[in-house]
C-alpha cells in the first residue's frame, strides 16, 4: 500500500526557526562563558529537545547543571523564544502552500522536540494550526529524537502503520528517528547539505514536496 499519511518536523523544515534556536542557547550560555559556533551546534545538538542539549552540553563543556538548573534554563530559553516568533512570521514561505497541496490529500502531523507551546504559537501566526491532525512535541512520548518513539506515535495517532506514513525532515537525528520507527523519509536541505543526508527523497525546498513526489515513496 502506498502513503497514507505525512508527518512533518517542525524547525528547520516548515519554520525558518532552527538559528533562533541557536541565537537563544547562546544567549543563555553566555554567563557561563560558553559560546556555540553555528557548525557545533548543527553537528552535536540540532535535533534534541531542550533537556537534551542542556543534558549534552552540561556534558560536553563540564556545565555544573543539575536537574533543577536545567528546569530552570529550558524555562527561560522557552520564554526568550516565544517573545521572538510571537513578533514575526517566521514560517518558510512556502509552507502555506505546500500544507494546502498535500493536506488536500493526506492527513497532516507534526512530529518535533520543540515545545507544543512554541508550535502552536507560529501556526496561529500563520492561520494554519487547523491544518494539522496531531502535533507531537517534546514532553509527549519517553524519549526524544533520535530515538524512534515520537514518529511511532505519529504513525500511531494518524491510525496507519508506520510504513505507511512519510516524514519530512530536516535534521540526521529526525531521520534517524523516523527510519527507526519504519516510516518512509523525506529530507529537505534547509539545515545540512544533500551529500549528508540520508532518505528516501531529498528536496531543496518545500515547493518540491509535490503529490508525485509522495506517490512515488514506495
Amino acid at each position: 500500500m502506498g502513503i497514507q499519511a505525512i508527518v512533518f518536523d517542525f524547525d528547520g523544515v516548515l519554520a525558518d526557526s532552527e538559528m533562533l534556536h541557536f541565537r537563544v542557547y547562546n544567549e543563555l550560555l553566555a554567563s557561563s562563558g560558553v559560546q556555540l559556533s553555528k557548525e557545533e551546534y548543527c553537528e552535536k545538538y540540532l535535533g534534541f529537545d531542550d533537556e537534551g542539549v542542556f543534558e549534552h552540553l552540561a556534558t560536553e563543556k563540564q556545565l555544573m547543571l543539575g536537574d533543577e538548573e536545567i528546569e530552570m534554563l529550558i524555562s527561560e530559553k522557552a520564554d526568550r523564544f516565544e517573545a521572538i516568533v510571537a513578533e514575526s512570521n517566521v514560517l518558510y514561505p512556502a509552507a502555506g502552500s505546500c500544507i494546502a497541496r498535500l493536506g488536500a490529500k493526506w492527513p497532516l502531523g507534526i512530529c518535533s522536540g520543540a515545545r507544543r507551546s512554541e508550535i502552536e504559537l507560529m501556526l496561529r501566526g500563520a492561520n494554519l494550526i487547523d491544518a494539522f491532525r496531531f502535533i507531537v512535541a517534546t514532553g509527549n512520548t519517553d524519549y526524544c529524537k533520535p530515538a524512534p518513539d515520537p514518529y511511532l506515535r505519529a504513525a500511531e495517532l494518524h491510525g496507519v502503520p508506520p510504513g505507511e506514513c512519510v516524514a519530512v525532515e530536516d535534521s540526521h537525528a529526525g531521520l534517524d528517528s523516523a527510519r527507526s520507527a519504519g516510516l518512509r523519509t523525506i529530507a529537505i536541505t534547509n539545515t545540512y547539505p544533500r551529500e549528508t543526508l540520508h532518505a528516501d527523497a531529498i528536496v531543496d525546498s518545500l515547493d518540491e514536496l509535490t503529490v508525485g513526489l509522495i506517490e512515488s515513496i514506495r
